[in-house]
């Protein structure tokens, strides 16, 4: 069994700073690509940053710039800096990974609010 925890959501201001954290706990013998996701809602979730276990990245069109990804694979931990927070960023964040080369785990989900 793997478990994904997000930690770092919270209330900050429009044009702040906040930092996720993911950390992937359990059965893992290798964590493949690891990510970032919000829904808002009504909305369809959707792919925020994406990181895959050589430290190539992707990113939305509308974080660019904003956003950046990292990970530490000795700690088995992705993260999420966000900068120049915005109210449309307000949302439930969630990580995502591919553990084992084919096993797909979503954490619970850590809510982002940004205050106008």
């Amino acid at each position: 069994q793997v478990q994904l925890v997000e930690s770092g959501g919270g209330l900050v201001q429009a044009g702040g700073s906040l930092r996720l954290s993911c950390a992937a706990s359990g059965s893992i013998f290798s964590i493949n690509a690891m990510g970032w996701y919000r829904q808002a809602p009504g909305k369809q979730r959707e792919l925020v940053a994406r990181i895959t276990s050589g430290g190539s990245t992707n990113y939305a069109d509308s974080v660019k710039g904003r956003f950046t990804i990292s990970r530490d694979n000795a700690k088995n931990m992705v993260y999420l800096q966000m900068n120049s927070l915005k109210p449309e960023d307000t949302t439930v964040y969630y990580c995502n990974a591919i553990v084992n080369f084919h096993l797909e785990v979503w954490g619970l989900g850590t809510l982002v609010t940004v205050s106008s």
